[in-house]
């Protein structure tokens, strides 16, 4: 029961921190100005996110305090956390030169694989498969990844925190049915009460945005959080890739694209399926809904197939991925801006 209002002041207090960051992008102009390259039409303050970011660390030590949460956990997600989260304030308020910012996602990933014991060894087919040191350096790059795609899906209204409370409310209803004694249960909880409290002000129409510091946030939290899903239980790793499939599969796609293209993957750009989709419907709101529709109705039904080991990881994800890639193809991800 304690829990249960802690959930609830974690969102009160992200609530209302997301009003004062609002009339503190008010005063310091930190205002997104649409452009070319822009998903909006109308000047919105950005930097919301930070309100996500102090709600949830905070929270951390108190659980801590309570033996609600182990001390290594506790290191992992403040400090890797902290480090990406002033790193995207600090370009929310100026920019940082994309190699600084890349050093700084590769640190934190490091921190936080550190501080988690690395990475766990994964369920494939039937057997467990013990990476060791190989496992560390691809998961230091999926973590950055995911970091750095939740940025690039951030482009529309309510789009990152629907996609991060659906993720997260499925992603421990199946840890609690994979593992229901774990402590892993709790963290995506959490994460998911302090979104829902920004979420108030960005949904469509949003009246700020989540900027830098809040969607970086967010991705390295949802990668530690997979990483740790996985040492309780391995197929939980697959489980948490398909939650977040959406976002993966149009960022992969879209970066894929482009790259081949010979465009530099780092420059803005509207040419995510998402983009094309909110811009063929004239609004955000369809595609926010629709996408967490998606995430409800379809990635969490396979996710459950595999977290209760009635499907292999791979051949869930296989599964998930399939009509996600094609939705992908019909909305044009990665296609050059001029076709649309």
């Amino acid at each position: 029961m304690i829990f249960w209002w802690f959930l609830l002041l974690a969102s009160a207090v992200s609530w209302a921190l997301t009003g004062f960051l609002l009339r503190y992008a008010l005063a310091k102009n930190l205002i997104d100005i649409p452009n070319e390259r822009s998903s909006h039409s109308v000047p919105t303050p950005r930097g919301g996110g930070v309100a996500i970011v102090l709600s949830f660390l905070a929270a951390l030590p108190v659980l801590n305090s309570f033996d609600l949460l182990s001390t290594p956990i506790c290191l992992a997600l403040s400090g890797a956390g902290s480090a990406v989260a002033i790193t995207g304030f600090l370009d929310d308020h100026g920019h940082i030169a994309a190699r600084w910012r890349l050093l700084v996602h590769f640190g934190a990933a490091a921190w936080g694989l550190y501080w988690l014991g690395g990475f766990p060894p994964l369920a494939a087919f039937g057997y467990i498969l013990d990476l060791g040191w190989l496992g560390y350096l691809c998961a230091a790059f999926y973590i950055v990844w995911l970091l750095n795609l939740y940025n690039f899906m951030d482009g529309i209204d309510g789009l990152a925190g629907i996609e991060a409370i659906t993720a997260c409310c499925s992603g421990a209803l199946l840890t609690w049915l994979a593992a229901p004694d774990s402590s892993a249960v709790l963290l995506p909880v959490l994460l998911a009460s302090a979104v829902l409290g920004f979420l108030v002000w960005n949904f469509p129409p949003a009246r700020i945005f989540m900027g830098d510091a809040g969607s970086g946030f967010l991705g390295i939290m949802l990668a530690l959080l997979s990483v740790q899903a996985a040492s309780v239980e391995p197929r939980l790793f697959w489980v948490w890739l398909i939650l977040l499939g959406v976002f993966i599969v149009d960022a992969t796609l879209t970066l894929c694209r482009r790259v081949l293209r010979g465009e530099k993957f780092y420059e803005a750009h509207r040419s995510h399926a998402y983009q094309y989709a909110s811009r063929i419907l004239g609004a955000h709101w369809p595609v926010t809904l629709a996408i967490g529709a998606i995430n409800v109705l379809w990635l969490t039904p396979v996710a459950g197939l595999v977290a209760l080991e009635k499907l292999d990881g791979i051949a869930g994800l296989m599964l998930a991925y399939s009509p996600l890639i094609l939705l992908a193809y019909r909305y044009k991800a990665g296609a050059s801006q001029d076709a649309s």
